[in-house]
Formats: structure tokens, C-alpha cells, sequence
């Protein structure tokens, strides 16, 4: 049986532990946030249970299990917050680079905070509306929208932001953290407005990708890399390749429907020509002129 895409992804945190013992925190946060699940339950059998006629308690379970799972969602949040609250307070996190060894005190806090937020993201997660994922975010202090749509790519859960209108791909992965070797590296990503992440990208660390940007499938950024506003950048690592024009000039809207790609690629590429016609030089479009050309006539020499 397959497995919905939004059901394999999202944002969940490492799973690098430090010491076994923090997996005390898992147990003391699915304790702590059952209770109010299971008062609730209590409730709803006391009011409606009746051996005699049974039929308004199961002809409302299902309503009363969705309600259920909104508690324990919401009670995962609060306490993993509270919990988290009190440990920033005794070492606020911090971005630099770190021993990855257990006398490093960033190490050991970095890791204690991944274990706290597992569960509420994982609760938050298996939700059947993906903004709730949006919801656990901003809890924890990431700078999101709620209608960004993050939940098919794997996203850290601390030192992001993201701006409006953005999408990460199936797969893909955006960091601000990272283990290289002996090392824990954590710095802050920055993703602005209408940015695009292909599928199975990887951001790292300290990413910062300017407005309009797109950063193409299977591409890989370095630490610390500054990515272009309005560009599309592809590789690894990933290089600038060309403008974007996709978010100029309301380009979406005139082209519309077209049946394949090479119908969107020759609407694309005469609403492009005209809009370069009318701001170049003629040395610049005749230029343009002889390398569609040469890739017209390659593309003929291959049968394409």
C-alpha cells in the first residue's frame, strides 16, 4: 500500500543523541500531554454512554477521536514549549561552530532540544491538514506563513526564516544545522519571498536565498552561500544559471494553459523575447538571435 508523500516528509528534527538518558523527555512529554486526551475521553463517556442504548456514543466517536487528536496535538506544543522554555533559560542556543563531543555544552544542548521537539512535529505532523506543521513552527520561534507549503521536504525546526509564498520540494532538505565530521555546525537560513526549492535540494547552514529565487531539483548549496535575488541556481554546488522570469511581468497569467513543455517552453520564450526586444541594445539582440540559433540547430542534430 503506498504512503502519501506528506505522511513521509516534514519537519522533524535529528535523531543524534548525545546521551540515551534524554530519552527520558520522550517519555515524560507523551505522559504529559495523554492526560488531557484522555479527560476528555472521560467526559464524552460519562455524558453519552449508555448500556441500554449505545448508539448516540459511536455515532459520534468519530468527531470526538478527530477532537481528541487536536488535544493531543495542541497539548504536545504547550508542554514541549514549557519544557523548552525552562532548558533555554539554563543555555540559550547559540549559532557558531561546535565539538561534536559530550563535555561541549552547545553539543549537549542541541541535541536535548531535537529530543523535546520530536514529538510535538511528529504529532503535528501525522495531522490531516499540513498548515499545522506551519503552527508547530512558529511555536518554536521559526519565522514562517502559515500558507508556505514546507511539509514535503525535510526542514530543521530552529535558526529559519522564511519569508511569504514559499514552496520546498518533495525531498528536499533545508538545514541550520549540520554534522561534518567531528563538528556541529549551526548558523542561520534565511529563505525570502516566492522562493522555489526543487525536489531533493539540499540548503545548507547559513543559506541565504534572496526573493524570487530558484534554487533547481538535485542542487546543492554550501554553508554560509549567498544566493541571488531573481536568479535560478542549479548544481553542486549550486551555480548561478540564469534570470528568473517566471515572477516578472505577470508572466504566469499570459501564458496560461499550454498542453506540453514545448508549447510552455516556445510561449515562455516569446513572452521572454519580447520583453528583452523592448529593453536591449540591437547588439544584444542579435546575439540572443545566434545562440537560439546554435541550440535550434543542435537540438535537430540529436532529433530532439
Amino acid at each position: 500500500m503506498s504512503v502519501p508523500n506528506t505522511m513521509k516528509m516534514g519537519p522533524f528534527t535529528p535523531t543524534v543523541l548525545v546521551k540515551k538518558k534524554y530519552l527520558l523527555f520522550y517519555v515524560f512529554l507523551f505522559w504529559i500531554s495523554v492526560i488531557p486526551v484522555l479527560i476528555e475521553f472521560w467526559v464524552y463517556w460519562r455524558l453519552l454512554f449508555n448500556y441500554s442504548r449505545p448508539f448516540h456514543f459511536f455515532i459520534y466517536l468519530p468527531l470526538i477521536l478527530f477532537a481528541m487528536y487536536i488535544t493531543l496535538a495542541f497539548s504536545a506544543i504547550f508542554s514541549a514549549k514549557i519544557l523548552l522554555v525552562l532548558v533555554n533559560k539554563i543555555h540559550k542556543p547559540r549559532e557558531g561552530v561546535f565539538l561534536r563531543d559530550p563535555s561541549d555544552i552547545d553539543y549537549r544542548y542541541w541535541s536535548i532540544r531535537n529530543t523535546i521537539k520530536k514529538w510535538p512535529f511528529w504529532v503535528t505532523h501525522k495531522f490531516p491538514f499540513p498548515f499545522m506543521d506551519n503552527v508547530c513552527f512558529k511555536v518554536f520561534n521559526v519565522k514562517t506563513k502559515i500558507q508556505n507549503s514546507l511539509f514535503e521536504g525535510w526542514v530543521d525546526t530552529e535558526f529559519i526564516e522564511f519569508g511569504t509564498n514559499v514552496v520546498i520540494g518533495q525531498g528536499s532538505i533545508i538545514q541550520s544545522s549540520v554534522i561534518i565530521g567531528n563538528l556541529l555546525i549551526i548558523k542561520k537560513t534565511i529563505i525570502e519571498d516566492n522562493v522555489r526549492i526543487g525536489s531533493h535540494s539540499v540548503v545548507m547552514p547559513g543559506t541565504h536565498i534572496g526573493k524570487n529565487s530558484i534554487l533547481a531539483a538535485i542542487s546543492l548549496t554550501l554553508v554560509g552561500q549567498e544566493l541571488e535575488e531573481g536568479y535560478i541556481y542549479i548544481g553542486v554546488p549550486a551555480k548561478k544559471y540564469k534570470k528568473n522570469r517566471f515572477f516578472e511581468d505577470n508572466i504566469e497569467d499570459l501564458i496560461r494553459h499550454v498542453e506540453d513543455v514545448h508549447q510552455l517552453r516556445e510561449k515562455y520564450e516569446g513572452i521572454y523575447d519580447k520583453g528583452f526586444q523592448e529593453h536591449s541594445t540591437q547588439k544584444a539582440r542579435k546575439e540572443l538571435k545566434r545562440q537560439k540559433q546554435e541550440i535550434e540547430k543542435r537540438r535537430l542534430e540529436k532529433g530532439v
